[in-house]
Order: C-alpha cells, then sequence, then structure tokens
C-alpha cells in the first residue's frame, strides 16, 4: 500500500504518541490532530489493512514493524527540515508548519543533501537534529 500525505501524518502522529510511554487510541489521535472520530476511524482502518498498525482488543493502537520506520522516516525529516528553516531565520511555528508540508513530498537525495549540510556546517555553530 501507497501511503498519501494524511497517511504518513496519522503514522507519525501515532508514533509521537506512543513515544509518550502511553497507550495510543483512536481518541488519542483525534484529539491530537484536531480531526473527527469518523476520520480518524477510517483512517485506523486504512492503516491496519496496509499493515502499517495493529489494533489490540481493547482498540489500543501500534505501529507494525513498517509502520514504525515509515512513521519514524516522517518525522526524522519534519525535525531536521524545521531545524533548517530555524537556522535560515524563520520562526519556529512557520518552520514547522512548512516542514510538515514539504516532509512528505521532499526527495530521499535532497533530504539527505540538506541533512549533510547541516551536520556539516551547523546552524551558527550550533548542532542540530539528525
Amino acid at each position: 500500500m501507497d501511503l498519501q500525505e494524511s497517511g504518513e501524518m496519522y503514522l507519525e502522529t501515532i508514533y509521537i504518541l506512543s513515544e509518550q510511554k502511553r497507550p495510543v487510541r483512536s481518541v488519542d489521535i483525534g484529539e491530537y490532530m484536531g480531526y473527527s472520530k469518523p476520520s480518524v476511524s477510517r483512517a485506523v482502518g486504512l492503516l491496519r489493512r496496509g499493515g502499517y498498525i495493529e489494533v489490540d482488543g481493547s482498540g489500543f493502537i501500534t505501529l507494525t514493524d513498517e509502520g514504525r520506520r515509515r512513521a519514524e522516516k516522517t518525522y526524522e525529516r519534519h525535525r531536521v527540515l524545521t531545524d533548517a528553516f530555524c537556522c535560515l531565520g524563520v520562526s519556529e511555528k512557520v518552520a514547522a508548519e512548512d516542514a510538515c508540508r514539504i516532509e512528505h513530498v521532499i526527495s530521499d537525495e535532497t533530504f539527505d543533501a540538506v541533512k549533510r549540510y547541516l551536520k556539516t556546517h551547523g546552524c551558527n555553530g550550533k548542532e542540530t537534529a539528525e
């Protein structure tokens, strides 16, 4: 199953919530993303059928290995791009919003080049997220 931007956003949200060391439920996803229960329910069903998540009998959602891989990749792009834009003088709020849009369409080649540049040159002498 090829994930669209919205699917990647759901996986990233599940990843972020699960990193907070608490069980993730559909209601948590909806609250975090500001989406309705029917929208989240539909997305959860699609992600489960795609093999990206598992839902247990209590309704707790966990990422499969593939789901975690995709979520980590998306989240890394978000963090690195946000840092890069902040280094350019963009406000953190706008940088995060722009990174959220770009993280889904940037090529691996360009993203890797941005990471290499930040690693080599840093941001005003500071380390950046990797």
